[in-house]
């Protein structure tokens, strides 16, 4: 190496550098595949393999076959968003739920997890929320800081459920089996979802002011009606069961499987005649969007991480850890999740996870901690990381697509509770591993 400064002071540097660029406004992969570069060719100079280190991660990051299921499920998503689908699960909760105080948020909730979990990411639910529930919501007389926080945090259990996308990535770069981690975040998503459903109820049956009942001249429907729009959800979940159960049964791989649910969708919108030459460019284009930014973000990380990898960075942070500052594996832990949670303060999830999952992963393992335990806490402090200011993806989402009614401080402050309940979900599933261990050591193989 042709520096004399520690591993540590390395590192140091190299992050210091990525925060200062980001906090210039430049695209992450940018500052983050430009850091990587030039601080491999700062150590070892332009003989030592240094200047291929980019094109070695692109390389790498192509020959990953499971990366093919990425597009696959976002089409799902975005074509079942796109051909109107998403909108006649609103009308169907609408129907059933709007005559109880908070029904409609609750019913948003609802479609929220519904649809990220279709498209395994955070960002479609954000969508579907601001252009189809929002508007109805308002209508209705709801809070903004109650239709703001049910939208964000609603959309942000996409990434915990299957089919997780963010999964599927901790999953290639921990080296786990997806099939164990789709059913560790099953638990604790329902959880949280469980937990918000309950804030929701209790909230509005205390201030009926903030979630309103739909008067009842106004949602009179028969239960031949009801029955009928209940029909409107029945596709949408049976395709979200095919394509994870699929997989989960061994009839098809995990490619396949989400091949097969990409494929399903376009036959959904067909069947109710929704698949039109616009709806179809749309999603495609959408998909491409997405495919793209996880991409060059993965490229970048990739390249960012191989230098971590040849300054030794895992040994050189783990005897800091636990021989200068004496930690114990808890107190280890909960500087990881702390991390974490600063982290995402700047960094997107994927970036976030392809940086310090190399580091990480080895010394989770060797405190004798479960990875697929581990790969929980990591989403559930993304979900928190979404929520919060100043950079929360969400915040950015929500202040993008809602009226200009919505402020800047009621997106703020709506999310107050529910990061608080997302705290609560991290705490219980750390004193209680079961919570999201158990599906995996009953059912996978």
């Amino acid at each position: 190496m042709s520096v004399s400064l520690s591993p540590e002071l390395i590192i140091l540097m190299m992050f210091s550098c990525l925060m200062l660029l980001m906090a210039t406004g430049q695209r992450v992969f940018g500052v983050m595949g430009f850091v990587g570069v030039v601080a491999a060719m700062w150590l070892w100079g332009g003989d030592g393999g240094a200047t291929d280190m980019g094109f070695n991660a692109a390389i790498k990051l192509y020959s990953w076959y499971p990366m093919l299921t990425l597009p696959m499920f976002i089409f799902m998503g975005y074509m079942l968003a796109e051909s109107g689908i998403a909108d006649d699960l609103y009308h169907m909760l609408h129907v059933w739920m709007g005559s109880l105080r908070g029904g409609l948020g609750v019913g948003t909730l609802l479609l929220m997890v519904l649809i990220s979990c279709m498209n395994g990411l955070s960002v479609a639910g954000m969508a579907i929320g601001c252009s189809v529930a929002l508007p109805e919501l308002a209508k209705r007389h709801y809070d903004k800081q109650m239709i703001s926080g049910v939208i964000q945090a609603g959309s942000s259990l996409g990434i915990l459920m299957p089919p997780s996308v963010v999964m599927v990535l901790y999953a290639m770069i921990a080296r786990q089996p997806i099939d164990a981690l789709w059913l560790a975040g099953i638990v604790p998503g329902l959880l949280l979802a469980g937990m918000f459903l309950v804030y929701i109820v209790v909230r509005c049956w205390l201030q009926p002011e903030l979630g309103p009942a739909i008067p009842a001249e106004q949602n009179k429907h028969t239960l031949g009606e009801r029955l009928r729009v209940l029909s409107a959800g029945v596709l949408p979940v049976l395709l979200m069961v095919g394509v994870v159960g699929s997989f989960f049964l061994g009839y098809a791989s995990l490619v396949e499987s989400s091949a097969i649910g990409a494929l399903a969708s376009i036959f959904i919108a067909l069947f109710r005649r929704r698949l039109t030459r616009t709806v179809f460019v749309n999603a495609l284009r959408q998909t491409l969007n997405a495919s793209a930014m996880f991409m060059w973000i993965m490229m970048a990380a990739l390249a960012f991480a191989a230098v971590f990898d040849g300054l030794g960075a895992v040994k050189a942070v783990e005897a800091i850890f636990l021989e200068d500052w004496g930690l114990s594996p808890w107190q280890v832990l909960g500087l990881m999740i702390l991390s974490f949670l600063v982290m995402g303060i700047f960094l997107d999830d994927t970036a976030m996870l392809i940086i310090v999952a190399p580091l990480y992963i080895p010394i989770i393992d060797g405190l004798g901690f479960s990875p697929i335990w581990f790969g929980v806490l990591y989403v559930l402090t993304c979900q928190i990381a979404y929520l919060t200011p100043p950079f929360g993806y969400n915040l950015f989402l929500m202040r993008a697509m809602s009226p200009p009614e919505f402020t800047i401080r009621d997106i703020y402050l709506s999310i107050v509770p529910f990061v608080l309940l997302m705290a609560l979900g991290i705490v219980l599933i750390m004193v209680f591993p079961q919570i999201a261990l158990w599906l995996p050591e009953r059912f996978a193989g």
